[in-house]
């Protein structure tokens, strides 16, 4: 268990690039379809049962939510994409909305992208990997709701989505995770706490793109 993330603090959400703290410190940005388990995943990884709500109505947030760690440190959860029931026009808006944020971001270190065990790199989610790509980001691709899947299968899956992601021209890793059961809690925390400069050393289980060749 890391300590500082159980200091995380609520600290102010944004529905504009412009409303967003200033551009200094680190942050490390959490995105993910509505329905895999984004926020479940954030209060876990912070030993905290509600700091980043979860809703049965996928789609809830709505805006740049940011969590304070201290004064340097930030973890910020995105909008959520997929299947949430609204227009075509708010959809919109929010993939504008992290896009800029991406693209536009100085001090964001790296993307972690949340996605669901049993189904992973939808259209959508490969949309949000190619907005990581673009903007030269380090990736975390998070397998979450790995207690729903037998070793074997988990095993199956992290190598099928390593393969799938094997030309990507950016450092990356992927990894099981359940909020239920604690697996891969500590190697996330691990790699979060290299990307907020919290430790000198880089985890050694990063798989590197071509770019890094």
């Amino acid at each position: 268990m890391h300590p500082d993330f159980q200091r995380a603090r609520f600290l102010t959400a944004a529905v504009s690039v412009a409303g967003t703290p200033l551009d200094e410190g680190f942050e490390v940005a959490f995105a993910g379809r509505s329905n895999a388990g984004k926020s479940s995943a954030i209060n876990k990884l912070c030993h905290q049962r509600a700091l980043a709500r979860t809703s049965r109505t996928p789609g809830r947030t709505q805006q740049l939510v940011f969590f304070g760690l201290d004064d340097e440190r930030r973890l910020v959860d995105l909008p959520g994409y997929g299947f949430a029931k609204v227009s075509l026009a708010l959809k919109t808006g929010w993939q504008t909305l992290m896009g800029d944020y991406l693209r536009r971001r100085q001090c964001l270190q790296a993307l972690v992208v949340v996605m669901d065990i049993r189904h992973p790199l939808t259209d959508i989610d490969r949309q949000m990997v190619d907005w990581g790509v673009e903007a030269e980001l380090p990736m975390l691709l998070l397998l979450t709701k790995a207690d729903k899947l037998k070793r074997g299968a988990i095993q199956r899956q992290v190598a099928e989505t390593r393969k799938q992601l094997q030309a990507l021209r950016v450092e990356y890793e992927v990894m099981p995770f359940s909020a239920e059961s604690g697996l891969g809690v500590e190697q996330v925390q691990a790699r979060l706490a290299y990307w907020l400069g919290l430790l000198d050393r880089e985890p050694t289980s990063a798989v590197r793109g071509s770019k890094f060749g």
